[in-house]
């Protein structure tokens, strides 16, 4: 681990484990060898409430061990509680309410929302973990009859893509068309996920 005079780790980045491979992604592209990063499991999505949570039981765990800690999530349904835990320990975390609307940036997500709120987003994990976070735990496999129910106030589907792979444009189409709604793909890049961490990089 890299230390500075302090002997403390100078960065420790708090992150969903959604955003695992972007953060790898971009540590590599750029060198970031002094950010470190501890992940959340993924699948806390599912249950928004036990975010806050998790995340203050790590900040507590290595306050004293870094200089500076960074909360890479957004509110991800936490319903504030997450800002709530982050206020009270000092942290700040990424912007937005959803991790499509960094990738997409605020002002691109804000004319995604008022052209269709009925709109459901897949990044490229979403997309390629469709089966096991929102098929399976919807029950889906099992009851497909439920589909639109769960989904009736959708219309469209946007696919925001970081980093797209063969077959990943033609597969979250499929999606689309399984739930019967339109499709749109946009390439976003890591959007100000990669903006936020190279400034903290930079401290």
């Amino acid at each position: 681990m890299a230390t500075d005079r302090t002997g403390k780790g100078p960065i420790l980045l708090i992150a969903c484990g959604a955003l695992a491979r972007e953060i790898a992604a971009l540590k590599r592209a750029n060198g970031w060898e002094a950010l470190e990063v501890r992940c959340l499991p993924a699948q806390l999505h599912n249950r928004p409430e036990r975010i806050a949570p998790a995340v203050r039981a790590l900040i507590q765990e290595n306050r004293d061990r870094y200089d500076t800690l960074f909360v890479a999530y957004a509110d991800c349904g936490t319903g504030g509680a997450l800002d709530a835990v982050l206020s009270e320990e000092g942290i700040e975390r990424l912007p937005g309410a959803h991790c499509y609307e960094f990738f997409a940036t605020p002002q691109a997500f804000a004319q995604l929302a008022e052209a269709e709120l009925g709109t459901f987003y897949l990044t490229d994990f979403l997309l390629r973990h469709f089966e096991r976070l929102v098929v399976r735990p919807l029950g889906l496999d099992r009851h497909p009859e439920l589909t639109a129910e769960y989904f009736r106030h959708y219309k469209k589907l946007v696919y925001l893509s970081q980093a797209p792979r063969a077959g990943d444009i033609e597969r979250a189409q499929r999606i689309a068309d399984s739930l019967g709604f339109a499709f749109e793909y946009r390439f976003t890049g890591y959007g100000e996920l990669g903006t936020r961490l190279a400034a903290l990089a930079a401290v």
